[in-house]
């Protein structure tokens, strides 16, 4: 028998379009995908052969459960450089991914029935990562008016007894949204809760600049990583950094259920934060050239943009006008004119109406798809 836990476990339809976009390929079909948010770029050379050079030198066993002391030093001092918050690296814990960065923040923090407050819309899978470790997801729903940021005083209503984490993303997945100072700090003052920020998109910032959550409260978890910034996905390397009374309860759930992160693949993320930084300035300008134009060329075709997004490599396009059920049109578009998008209602509620287009593909390819998205809409009496 399939437990409850698993059954509750909703799909990533982003992912579902992708398939089906890949059946499509296989038959013969030029497809021009938008709908993940995955780099277009190579993993930085650097980065590639301090992997290389790890592995013939045997780098290859187990690590410390909590990372490599050189990789987490790494992040200690690019955490200080960045935003002047000093960490230690017993705060640090390195993970295959973000992902098992998430679960384990969760299983440390939340009893059975404890709420974690999350905006909808929202990434995809934070409820799933809550509801699996015996949490209660309480969503608030965001205004695009608003950028889709937390207004605080709808935070501070829905705080209760129960309430154990305020989860938190900026720069956003799915809206590219960047959340101001005087948000975060607000935010940050409810101080009785646990802030849960991901800030896997810090650095992919075309306008201003991120702040992380540490510039405002040591009472959070930080989560971020290597896939997005470096070109990283395949990698799975990511990282957590938490208050320093979880360091033995986070490295003994680590050693338990993972052991450790790939070691060659720690040695390839201290390249990328000593050496990459000139190959991240030419990434942000081309991202951002990308942004520039899908922004203009998608209120042409007819989507409203009411806040231009400054960060990711998302545009969350209100389709509200004339979609009703985004995944059917996500699906249509797919099938008619042969472009990946991910519908928004696999955001939340919130996001219903809205389509989530990705620049991390070529000007290129961006401005055939948007020919083609063109097409689509004029043939349904769309624009």
């Amino acid at each position: 028998m399939i437990s409850s836990r698993a059954k509750d476990v909703k799909p990533f339809l982003a992912m579902d379009v992708m398939a089906r976009a890949g059946e499509l390929e296989k038959a013969g079909h030029n497809v021009i995908h938008l709908e993940i948010g995955e780099p277009d770029f190579e993993t930085p050379m650097p980065v590639q052969e301090a992997a290389i050079a790890a592995i013939k030198s045997g780098k290859t066993h187990y690590t410390h459960a909590l990372g490599l002391m050189e990789l987490r030093e790494e992040i200690c001092r690019h955490y200080f450089d960045e935003y002047k918050v000093s960490i230690s690296p017993d705060q640090v814990l390195i993970t295959s991914g973000t992902s098992p960065s998430m679960l384990l923040m969760m299983l440390a923090i939340i009893e059975s029935g404890d709420e974690i407050i999350i905006s909808n819309p929202h990434y995809a899978c934070y409820p799933n990562f809550v509801n699996i470790t015996g949490g209660v997801t309480k969503l608030i729903t965001t205004s695009p008016e608003d950028g889709f940021q937390f207004r605080p005083e709808e935070i501070k209503k829905n705080l209760t007894p129960a309430t154990r984490g305020i989860m938190i993303n900026s720069p956003s997945n799915p809206t590219g949204i960047v959340m101001n100072e005087k948000t975060l700090e607000l935010i940050a003052s409810f101080d009785r809760q646990y802030i849960l920020s991901d800030e896997i998109y810090h650095g992919l910032v075309y306008e201003g600049k991120a702040r992380s959550i540490l510039e405002f409260t040591k009472n959070a978890f930080v989560i971020n990583g290597f896939s997005k910034l470096y070109s990283m996905t395949g990698w799975r390397l990511g990282y957590l950094i938490f208050p320093r009374k979880f360091s033995k309860v986070m490295q003994s759930i680590h050693q338990n259920f993972m052991i450790s992160a790939n070691c060659f693949v720690q040695y390839a993320g201290i390249a990328a934060l000593k050496h990459c930084s000139g190959h991240i300035l030419k990434m942000k300008d081309v991202y951002n050239e990308r942004r520039i134009f899908m922004i203009k060329r998608l209120r042409e075709i007819g989507f409203k943009i009411s806040v231009e997004p400054t960060g990711a490599f998302y545009v969350f396009a209100d389709a509200r006008g004339f979609c009703k059920d985004s995944l059917k049109e996500a699906f249509n578009i797919l099938e008619n004119v042969k472009v990946g998008v991910t519908p928004g209602i696999d955001f939340g509620s919130g996001g219903e109406g809205f389509i989530r287009f990705s620049y991390a593909n070529s000007i290129e390819n961006i401005r055939v798809a948007l020919d083609r998205v063109e097409v689509y809409m004029k043939e349904r009496g769309f624009c």
